[in-house]
């Protein structure tokens, strides 16, 4: 709230954020596959899906980060209605969250409280999933648990800024930000399984698992600061070992302290996430042993370096990375646009493949339109 009393609302910007992460959820057929659902119960974001049946919405799924906050299991909640999150109500409007999802004027449905089962307050974020002919088929909520925050931090927080509460606008916006990445990640495997591709279960859940790395380093002290991108590529690199790695295979890995912005870092990590998911599967073939080299260096004060190596087989002669029309060809153009990075890609047979990425640890300041 603002010195006032009166609800924050969020910005223009943000708000037309989550607008376009809910219109991005057209992967009407893929919510309803076993993979899809265990892959929710890994993201941090308590969330539920609905189905309509009948004309009427009938929950149908939520993640165990649900469970979590509210102590309502699947259990409890499949086949019910919206009606069930009666009982958290908004002040200000004097409606509740169940009748907000029914509803959805805005993607930012507004803060909530409830008592029951314990103290809490939430902020729930809803939008629809429709059929290819436009017509309903799910909601989905989000709900974002600032209880804490607004309790303790953020009274301490307003009061430093003379009464504006911009860590809350920041952390919706980091949130919206993971959320978004989220659902294009699933959007692009769905077009490649209507275009007849098998979707890579694996690989998508890597990468989300490298967006729930970062998200866990975004805490109110990062707020107006910078992410630590030596310590959460290490992360990356230890979760890749942890799921591919085989005897014989070593990874090299030399990081330093470099502080960089959250939007520098979260491309980086998806990248660096696929090449050494890439090396670990494919890199050395039928050998049993190898070197796969993670680096995150200063090249000087104001500029970094970061390396992903292998002295394995090398790309074959028709491969190219990153493959064009994949995510990571969209991955490594978005890095390129927000930090003018030069990325370097070199291969050789029997010599590996190796990619260098050199970016301003400042991202330059977008001109305004």
């Amino acid at each position: 709230m603002d010195p006032a009393g009166k609800p924050q609302q969020p910005s223009t910007e943000a708000a037309a954020q989550v607008g376009e992460l809910f219109e991005a959820l057209d992967c009407t057929n893929i919510v309803e596959t076993r993979e899809f659902k265990e892959i929710l119960d890994h993201v941090p974001i308590p969330i539920i899906i609905s189905k309509s049946v009948q004309g009427r919405q009938r929950i149908c799924y939520a993640n165990k980060a649900l469970e979590a906050l509210t102590g309502l299991a699947l259990s409890d909640l499949a086949g019910r209605g919206w009606s069930i999150f009666d009982g958290y109500v908004n002040d200000s409007e004097q409606t509740t969250l169940g009748e907000a999802v029914l509803k959805i004027d805005d993607d930012f449905l507004g803060s909530f409280r409830t008592q029951e089962p314990r103290p809490l307050v939430v902020e729930a974020y809803a939008g629809l999933i429709e059929n290819e002919d436009g017509t309903e088929n799910y909601r989905i909520a989000a709900l974002i648990d600032v209880t804490d925050r607004e309790r303790v931090e953020r009274e301490q927080f307003r009061a430093a800024i003379r009464g504006k509460d911009m860590l809350l606008k920041e952390l919706q916006h980091r949130v919206r930000n993971n959320l978004q990445l989220i659902v294009a990640l699933i959007r692009l495997e769905a077009r490649n399984e209507r275009v007849g591709e098998k979707v890579n279960w694996a690989t998508l859940a890597s990468r989300i698992e490298s967006l729930k790395l970062l998200y866990d380093a975004l805490t109110p002290d990062t707020l107006g600061g910078e992410v630590e991108l030596g310590h959460y590529l290490s992360q990356i690199a230890a979760a890749a070992m942890n799921t591919y790695s085989i005897d014989g295979i070593r990874l090299d890995l030399k990081v330093e302290h470099a502080p960089v912005s959250i939007n520098i870092a979260l491309p980086v990590g998806l990248i660096v996430n696929e090449l050494l998911t890439n090396a670990f599967k494919h890199a050395f073939g039928n050998r049993c042993h190898g070197i796969i080299t993670l680096e995150c260096l200063h090249q000087n004060e104001d500029r970094y370096r970061v390396l992903v190596a292998d002295d394995g087989i090398g790309l074959p002669p028709t491969g190219s990375w990153p493959v064009p029309g994949k995510i990571g060809a969209l991955v490594v153009q978005t890095l390129r646009e927000n930090t003018a990075a030069d990325v370097k890609v070199e291969s050789a047979p029997q010599k590996g493949l190796r990619v260098t990425i050199t970016f301003d640890r400042k991202a330059p300041a977008h001109k305004p339109n």
